[in-house]
């Protein structure tokens, strides 16, 4: 019988596959400038400040790229992209404004990207490493009314 990974366990594989994705970048002549930033963006309804995180932060040429990491020992349930929702997507792009407006980089070109890795079952094995460039705009995360998710 199998057990369920422990919580550092699957820590490890978050660790492991943001290194694997940093060295696929910096091949990929990406200028990296910050690894797991973590931000205030917010305040909850008691509150509290809320904290967000970047995983990975880079140059491509002059654009600056806000990448998520996601890494799996396994993609035969759903690719590890699945797992960017709107959600995550929208935190993601909450939290690239705040940086953006701290680092007065407002007007420079942007985008969001994802890596997935899936490192497998077997430790010796090379892992798949694929780069999602683009993989959502701003644009696409505006709340919609009540008007057009009834009537559209």
């Amino acid at each position: 019988m199998k057990t369920s990974p422990s919580p550092n366990t699957h820590l490890s594989i978050g660790r492991l596959g943001e290194q694997y994705a940093a060295a696929y970048l910096e091949q990929c002549d990406y200028r990296l400038v910050a690894a797991n930033f973590t931000l205030p963006v917010g305040r909850n309804r008691r509150d509290a400040v809320i904290n967000a995180e970047l995983d990975l932060i880079a140059y491509e040429g002059s654009t600056l790229c806000f990448i998520e990491v996601k890494a799996r020992r396994s993609d035969w349930f759903a690719p590890p992209e699945v797992n960017v929702d709107r959600r995550k997507r929208r935190q993601i792009a909450r939290a690239a404004r705040a940086y953006r407006q701290m680092f007065a980089l407002e007007d420079e070109l942007y985008r969001y990207d994802v890596i997935t890795v899936v490192l497998g079952e077997d430790e010796t094995a090379a892992p798949e490493i694929e780069l999602l460039k683009n993989f959502w705009r701003e644009e696409q995360l505006k709340k919609r009314g009540w008007t057009e998710r009834f009537y559209d």
